[in-house]
This record gives structure tokens, C-alpha cells and sequence, in this order.
């Protein structure tokens, strides 16, 4: 009898990731080395979760078939009592799944962005440097489906444009270091792995408090869409999800190419060629012109990019633009000027 078959598809989604990573470590190995490249150190990011222990279990079963060495991470956000205790039970129940290296790392959550956005930041800083210091090749995140949903219906509720709606990217990061083997799971599949192998999982407090914006959509957003529509819609806002990210693709590759044919020989940018310019194209060539002079991505929202656009679509004589980063765009001779003020 074989296994589970919530247990088969995890088994299944992680690896393919493996031999996607196993195909990009051998490709980079020199071609004329003739010594045997070193296995590549998968690391696992694990919260204790269902969704994580799930993709826990799995990379410890799969990678060692593989030639792949396997490991774990937890983040100790330190933001719950006895959060330092939780993350040693985690720790040890890694190691238990034959999980090695593995470690705890605690980290320090700001404020800026909201508290969400904030333990975030912390958290891919400390996987990153986690990986940075175990030489790994990449780390498995345990984003689902339902997760990528609610990444989509955030987007929207922000007004955000395209590439926001792509929400989470299967392969993303530095050199591609972050892999999302679950984004076509949904969450119960996971859940399911994990009742099946009898693996203990710890229910995050903060998953279900509504102070938290995510915390509401999942338990309250997203059973009211699907009470009004009917069943599929998370579904159909993953569906959404890829879609967009294809879309946002080529616009920023049309983008790309498109920025320097409206650039005058000096590298200014200039109003009549831009004008000229899809909409979609021209505010990703703005907006990437105020990153190159110093605007904070992060910080750098879709008003702000309707009003560079308003310089060049709506001119009326109107003054300098002031960005985030101390950046000021303003029109001269029929320049667009992006530099810091």
C-alpha cells in the first residue's frame, strides 16, 4: 500500500522543486571540473506549522534519494511568551525527521510597514543570512495555495497594480534561493500529510487574531466570498495569481526595452517618446527611473507613479514632484528630471 495521499502529493511538489534545484546547482558546477561537484544543503524555513512540518517531512524524505543534504531553520520572532521554547520543540523535531544542520534564530521586529510587513522583513533577513552561512542552495517555503490567495485579494484591496496581483512567485529571491513547493496545495492537503505521519504541529495564535489584516481575510474574507460565489475561488485568485505574473512579465520586459529609445543622448528621459508609450509600459519605465535615482521600491506606491505620469499626460505648467528618498521629479524643456532633490 502506498502512502497517504495527501502524504504522495507533498512527496510529489517537493520533488520536482528538488530536481529543479539539483539541475541549477549541476549547471553552475564547473564544466570542466572533473571532481564531483559537493551534494547542494536544502534548507527547510519551518514555523512548527502544518503547512511547514508538512514540507519538512517531505525534504527529509525525498532529498536523501536525491544526493541532496537536507536542513531546517526556524525564526523565533520573539513576539509570544515562550516563543524561545516553541522554537527549541521545533528544532528538535527537525532533527528528528533526520533534518542537519538545523537551528534556531531569534530576531528583533521593528515597526516600519506594520507589524506584519515588519516580522516579515526580519524573518527573510535571518533565512537569508542562514543560508548565507550554511553555503545553501535554497530554502523551501511552505506557502500554499489558500496563502496566494489571500496574497492576490491584499493586492487588490490595496489597489495595486499587476505585479502585486501575482502575489507570491514559485521561485524568487537572490539567484532564486527562495522555492515555494506548495503554491498549487491547498492548506488541508498539507494538514492532512501531517495527521497521517502523526507529526505534532503548533497552531500560531496570531493565524487567528483579527488585530492582524490576514488574519481577518482568511477567517472571515475569504468564507464570505465563498458563501456569495460558491466554492472555487481561491481556486480561481491562484489562477489569477499566475496569470498576472505572466502579464506583468512581459510589460516589464516591453519595459525594459523600451527605456532606452525614450532617453535623449545625454539619458534623459523624454516627454514626447514617453507619451508615445502604452500606459502600462510607461508608468513601469517611470517608476523604474525613480528606483535608479535613489526611491525606495518598498515605499514607492501607485499615486506616486500617477503623478510623475501626470507630468508627462496632463503638463500644465505644475511643480516638482517629491518622492520618497529625497527624489524630486520635475519637467524641464520637455525633459522628465529624476534625481534626488
Amino acid at each position: 500500500m502506498g502512502p497517504h495521499p495527501a502524504v504522495a502529493a507533498i512527496r510529489l511538489a517537493v520533488r520536482r522543486v528538488l530536481h529543479d534545484i539539483l539541475t541549477d546547482h549541476h549547471s553552475t558546477t564547473d564544466a570542466a571540473s572533473h571532481e564531483r561537484p559537493p551534494s547542494p544543503l536544502v534548507l527547510v524555513a519551518c514555523s512548527g506549522g502544518a503547512d511547514s512540518m508538512a514540507l519538512a517531512s517531505a525534504l527529509a524524505f525525498e532529498a536523501p534519494k536525491l544526493g541532496i543534504r537536507a536542513g531546517g531553520v526556524t525564526v523565533d520572532h520573539g513576539l509570544q511568551p515562550g516563543s524561545d521554547l516553541r522554537a527549541d520543540e521545533v528544532v528538535l523535531r527537525l532533527r528528528e525527521l533526520g533534518l542537519d544542520p538545523v537551528q534556531a534564530t531569534t530576531v528583533t521586529v521593528g515597526r516600519e510597514g506594520g507589524p506584519e510587513a515588519a516580522a516579515r522583513d526580519a524573518r527573510y533577513a535571518a533565512l537569508d543570512a542562514a543560508a548565507d552561512r550554511h553555503g545553501a542552495a535554497a530554502v523551501l517555503l511552505g506557502h500554499t495555495r489558500d496563502d496566494q490567495a489571500e496574497t492576490v485579494l491584499l493586492g487588490l484591496a490595496r489597489g495595486s497594480g499587476t505585479r502585486s496581483l501575482s502575489g507570491m512567485a514559485a521561485v524568487s529571491g537572490a539567484g532564486g534561493r527562495y522555492r515555494r513547493p506548495f503554491l498549487q496545495l491547498d492548506r488541508q492537503t498539507a494538514r492532512k500529510a501531517c495527521m497521517a505521519q502523526s507529526l505534532p504541529v503548533w497552531d500560531d495564535p496570531h493565524n487567528t487574531d483579527p488585530a492582524y489584516t490576514r488574519s481577518r481575510l482568511r477567517h472571515e474574507g475569504l468564507p464570505a466570498l465563498e458563501k456569495a460565489l460558491g466554492k472555487g475561488v481561491v481556486e480561481a485568485l491562484a489562477r489569477t495569481a499566475q496569470l498576472s505574473r505572466d502579464d506583468a512579465d512581459a510589460l516589464d520586459a516591453w519595459a525594459g526595452q523600451a527605456e532606452a529609445a525614450v532617453r535623449d543622448n545625454t539619458g534623459l528621459l523624454e516627454c514626447a517618446k514617453l507619451y508615445a508609450l502604452p500606459p502600462a509600459v510607461r508608468r513601469r519605465v517611470l517608476r523604474r527611473a525613480a528606483i535608479e535615482a535613489g526611491a525606495p521600491a518598498g515605499s514607492l506606491f501607485a499615486r506616486h507613479i500617477e503623478e510623475i505620469d501626470r507630468l508627462i499626460t496632463g503638463w500644465r505648467g505644475q511643480g516638482a514632484i517629491n518622492l520618497p528618498g529625497k527624489v524630486v521629479a520635475q519637467r524641464q524643456g520637455g525633459r522628465l528630471v529624476i534625481r534626488q532633490g
